[in-house]
């Protein structure tokens, strides 16, 4: 059995692999969708040697499956956004402390101790629903920062302002994370000269706004903001890892997570280095759901475990996915 431990301390793309296969294999023997997903697909299990030869399960198994591979007590249920009537993707965690290990381990390696931070948060859409992942995060990172001024913010925007100013000011390291419409709702109300303040924005429009493309968005929030370079989080429901990118859109993940890009028309192979093409992603802490994801993001990956997310497939694009539905 493979532990935390294990997924947590892997040092190099060799120790990734080993734990990767071994998961791989766990996965198929105890998790009953895989399981099937990987015999639909003929995948004879003794020949999987690499990580490229690893089956992805499409992510939207997760709206109408129950992607477990144990039997223990769920501990927790992530849900995703969506709109009335639309079925949302559920993670079912069996052991929320892996999510924890996971997010705390990975801010740590990107940015340091949380207790040098007050973590602002405005993140009003995810805050208005049950079942987000991404505010049990956000709420558990206000606590380790041990800072009282760390909070949650939903429509007090003139609050926000005045005590982001003060910190600012007072050369207290800051990290303000909120979802796209929301930050881009605070600059229209004040123009800021941020010197200490890290944005982060964790994407989408929410249905809010108009999207827009990165470089576009990123030029309007520097310019809002006064910073150099806008942080971003890449992170959903099903999974129990994030990504950062610390500006220009280029993320990194944290050792115990990878991703690959596959060809757009066939699912099953992949594409060089710097092709635009659909994410893969190995995160090897959804040990007892599933680490081998397809999802529908459009992006190209690049050297030391780098990549860019450069939009969604449309439904009529997900080819690879269509012939995936059981």
């Amino acid at each position: 059995m493979i532990s935390s431990t294990d997924i947590f301390s892997i040092s190099n793309q060799k120790q990734f692999e080993k734990i990767a296969l071994k998961v791989f294999r766990y996965q198929y023997e105890n998790n009953r969708v895989y399981h099937e997903f990987c015999n639909y697909l003929k995948t004879e299990v003794h020949k999987v040697k690499t990580i490229q030869q690893i089956p992805f399960l499409p992510i939207q198994f997760f709206k109408s499956h129950t992607v477990l591979s144990n039997s223990n007590p769920i501990e927790a249920t992530f849900s995703s956004s969506g709109t009335t009537g639309m079925i949302t993707s559920k993670h079912l965690v069996t052991d929320v402390s892996l999510y924890e290990d996971s997010y705390r381990n990975a801010f740590s390696q990107f940015y340091g101790n949380i207790e040098d931070y007050v973590v602002l948060a405005l993140l009003p859409s995810y805050l208005e629903r049950e079942g987000s992942s991404l505010i049990y995060m956000v709420d558990d990172l206000i606590k380790l920062s041990k800072n009282s001024d760390s909070d949650f913010y939903l429509h007090n925007h003139e609050e926000l302002i005045q005590k982001l100013i003060a910190l600012d000011n007072e050369g207290q390291n800051v990290i303000l994370i909120g979802v796209t419409y929301a930050l881009l709702d605070l600059i229209e109300k004040q123009k800021f000269n941020l010197k200490n303040t890290i944005v982060m924005e964790t994407g989408g429009m929410k249905g809010k706004r108009k999207e827009m493309i990165r470089e576009e968005l990123h030029e309007q929030l520097c310019d809002g903001f006064g910073v150099n370079a806008i942080h971003s989080e890449y992170g959903m429901t099903e999974l129990l890892s994030q990504a950062y990118s610390l500006g220009n859109g280029v993320f990194e993940c944290p050792n115990w997570m990878q991703i690959l890009v596959r060809d757009t028309e066939d699912a099953l192979t992949y594409v060089e280095t710097g092709k635009t093409g659909g994410i893969n992603v190995i995160d090897l802490a959804n040990i007892n759901s599933c680490s081998f994801i397809a999802t529908q993001d459009l992006g190209k990956e690049y050297a030391n475990n780098t990549f860019e997310v450069l939009g969604r497939f449309d439904n009529s694009d997900i080819r690879g996915c269509n012939l995936m539905v059981m």
